[in-house]
């Protein structure tokens, strides 16, 4: 078992998840689905055993404005 950190938003009437240990992301109509989506790409893609899992010790989200 690995300890996954993700984020989560919303893009029109779908809720996107992003693994921040690998670079898988998955997406449904609700949160708990998107999340579970998620969940089974990651268990899919650690079959593969050569895939490496980057563990994560502390997270920091931000939001800002530029100028592009």
């Amino acid at each position: 078992m690995k300890e996954i950190n993700y984020i989560v938003w919303q893009e029109g009437k779908y809720w996107v998840s992003k693994c921040l240990n690998v670079e898988i992301s998955s997406f449904g109509e609700t949160i708990q689905e998107s999340i579970s989506n998620l969940k089974e790409a990651i268990e899919l893609y650690f079959e593969d055993t050569k895939n490496e899992f980057n563990p994560i010790n502390s997270i920091l989200i931000g939001k800002d404005i530029v100028n592009a």
